[in-house]
């Protein structure tokens, strides 16, 4: 039985005709997510469950049986033989019958499981219990019959509501986008409905206020909180140019945002695709866990047919053989096993989720335990993937922000790698580079600029080369080391001598380091990839404590590289940008794909972080492990539980004085069920 089970029969429970009005309802929830009908499942539990409460009571008090095993009596009147099993009746009707419908669900489909078994347990019941009112001797077991039925009842209850907590996320997602947004229309604002908004509009978002969609800012500076998207407690800047996603909470600052995307484009849209379509898919552990229940319903059904033949042999047939066939069946019910596996990847997948980690394929966040190698792409991923400014030398006595502010105004027009990292050099400083005027571009040779009546050129060796200009000892000497590094070296040239020179690195990320140091810590060996050359590429990772790397790798070879490690045995993560490391991260035992905020779409990789954090990998593997021991603690109690209660059930304790009944049967698989159910929801304590 694909025992997804609790899902699957609360699926078929929504074909009862008695339900329309709350399937009705459920789909008309904005959100339409899976966490909407389980709660429509849980409502309807409940309220069966006290409706058949009522009519059980009389059951219980007019009974013969407890009458006299606790000594009391009711008063008679006419009619009132007639109170047991008319009320019993209707019991079953209101609370058994739904039961049955989902057996012939099972029988129909060939999966015989859990309703198969509650509904033999209560049609045994029931048709004996009928029976003896004249056709057979024997004591009837109504009281026992409504017990059941409403312990099964409130078990199922108590497991929707686990669920639909386990699946809450999605509705806490949905709830992120406000319901309206103030679109600005030529100098004023007109409050819309954010399904309104399109593409282009130019939207006010005020302080205290969410974005209602993806965008970026256009006018206006603040601090945004993403915490619910990417994980992050601390506020994120945004400025003029900066992305915003959609759902994300401002500060104190007012933003103009320009919308990019709407509806099913969003971000926050993609992010509860991935969720839900996770919590849908199955691992190699939940295939496991499907493949015992199912064998248990047959092992349950041979039990009981082993239990009725030894004790009809032993005592006749009479109520007592019904009664252990009947407690085999509940008991044996497989909702522990059925829930194990599925709740705890259902919060799994939403842990994830909310530390900006979406789980697209779930037996690659098993796999990610069985690591012992993990590949980086360098550019972008333990880099910034972008020029800066790592050190500098002048001549003679000059002075270095003087130096830096000549070339910071030269490169004022120029949009080159090497002018954006010298002007953002400059502003950390908080200089303020003079106008520069007569600005001109020379392709591989730098740039010419006049700042303060000063004639200026900025660029590397080809430069110099073609002024014919040597630079001083000292900088020929800091040149010379930084190449050593693997570092780009630009001049500066005032009226025809060298002044300063600037090394330019692709820096690597602030938390690159703690990252390796984390993953080595955990005894995995880290890799780093990369197209630049050798010294380049011993250069970063000898800086980030990485100890093997491969360098001059073009883009449609890494997946090559993947592979050799693989044939050398090695289970293996690959973690790029889902561009062009789309080949690698495919042939990856695991691909962790970088997110950018907004594009969340990846479709090469099992796994994908939100933002680019490489600090996100070693959460990806304790996330795996955490999953892995929650999973094999509910599968071994479900399973442990089984190997007592069966043969208890069957009635193998009887020569110390102890038979179990149907309810109480029933109320032990139903603690059982509930323990599960703690156990996976306490994964929640966990700070990864």
């Amino acid at each position: 039985m694909p025992l997804s089970s609790a899902q699957h029969e609360m699926e078929s429970m929504m074909s009862d005709q008695q339900e329309q009005g709350h399937r009705k309802q459920d789909e008309g929830h904005p959100s339409g997510g899976s966490g909407d009908e389980h709660a429509g499942h849980e409502q309807m539990f409940r309220r069966r469950f006290w409706i058949c409460l009522a009519p059980s009571v009389p059951v219980l008090l007019y009974s013969p049986s407890l009458q006299d095993w606790l000594g009391f009596s009711m008063p008679a009147f006419p009619g009132s033989f007639w109170m047991v099993p008319v009320f019993s009746i209707i019991v079953f009707a209101l609370g058994g019958i739904p039961f049955l419908r989902m057996a012939v669900r099972e029988l129909r489909d060939r999966q015989p499981g859990m309703m198969m078994l509650i509904s033999l347990a209560i049609t045994v019941a029931f048709v004996f219990s009928l029976a003896t009112l004249g056709l057979v001797e024997g004591d009837p077991f109504f009281w026992e019959l409504v017990t059941l039925i409403d312990v099964m009842l409130l078990g199922h209850w108590v497991e929707m509501r686990s669920v639909r907590q386990a699946s809450g996320a999605l509705n806490e997602l949905a709830k992120l986008l406000p319901d309206t947004a103030e679109r600005v229309a030529d100098s004023e604002t007109e409050e819309v409905p954010v399904t309104e908004l399109s593409e282009g509009d130019i939207v006010l978002v005020r302080p205290g206020g969410s974005v209602p969609a993806d965008g970026k800012v256009v006018e206006g500076r603040s601090e945004l909180n993403e915490a619910m998207i990417t994980g992050e407690s601390k506020s994120v800047a945004k400025k003029e140019g900066d992305e915003v996603i959609g759902g994300t909470v401002n500060g104190d600052g007012s933003l103009r945002v320009e919308i990019s995307a709407t509806g099913d484009d969003t971000a926050l849209a993609g992010i509860m695709r991935m969720v839900e379509e996770a919590q849908k898919g199955k691992s190699r552990s939940q295939m496991l866990a499907d493949r015992a229940a199912a064998l248990l319903f047959y092992i349950a059904v041979a039990v009981a047919a082993v239990a009725a033949a030894v004790w009809w042999a032993i005592m006749g047939f009479d109520d007592e053989v019904v009664r252990r066939v009947a407690t085999v069946l509940v008991v044996a019910c497989p909702h522990a096993l059925g829930l194990a596996v599925p709740l705890v990847l259902a919060i799994t997948t939403t842990m994830g989720a909310s530390n900006g980690i979406l789980v697209r394929d779930r037996i690659a966040l098993e796999r990610a335990r069985e690591l012992d190698t993990v590949v980086f792409d360098k550019t972008g991923t333990l880099t910034e993937g972008k020029q800066s400014l790592v050190e500098m030398a002048v001549a003679g006595e000059g002075d270095e922000d003087r130096a830096l502010s000549l070339a910071a105004a030269a490169e004022s027009d120029s949009e080159h790698m090497i002018a954006r990292a010298l002007r953002e050099a400059a502003k950390e400083r908080e200089l303020e580079p003079a106008k520069a005027h007569d600005f001109e571009a020379s392709k591989g040779r730098g740039v010419t600029a006049t700042v303060d009546g000063i004639k200026v050129r900025v660029g590397g060796p080809n430069m110099l080369e073609e002024l014919e200009i040597e630079p001083s000892e000292r900088l020929g000497r800091f040149a010379e080391e930084q190449g050593e590094e693997g570092r780009s070296v630009v001049y500066l040239v005032e009226e025809g001598k060298t002044s300063a020179a600037f090394a330019l690195a692709d820096t690597p990320r602030e938390e690159s380091r703690e990252a390796v140091a984390k993953l080595k810590e955990l005894g995995l060996r880290v890799v780093m990839m990369t197209g630049d050359s050798e010294p380049v590429a011993r250069s970063v990772a000898k800086e980030l404590g990485i100890d093997d790397w491969f360098a001059g790798v073009l883009p449609e070879h890494k997946d090559d590289r993947i592979q050799e490690l693989q044939d050398q045995g090695h289970i293996v993560a690959m973690v790029g940008d889902g561009v062009n490391d789309a080949p690698a991260l495919t042939r990856a035992d695991v691909g962790i794909a970088i997110g950018s905020g907004t594009d969340v779409a990846v479709q090469s990789a099992g796994i994908i972080l939100v933002k680019n954090r490489p600090l996100d990998v070693p959460r990806i593997l304790r996330l795996s492990h955490l999953t892995r021991r929650k999973m094999v603690q509910n599968l071994w109690w479900a399973a442990g539980y089984n190997i007592v209660a069966l043969p208890a059930a069957a009635g193998a304790l009887a020569p110390f004085g102890i038979l179990l009944s149907p309810a109480v049967g029933a109320l032990l698989m139903s603690i059982s069920t509930v323990i599960v159910a703690i156990n996976a929801q306490l994964m929640r304590r966990y700070e990864l």
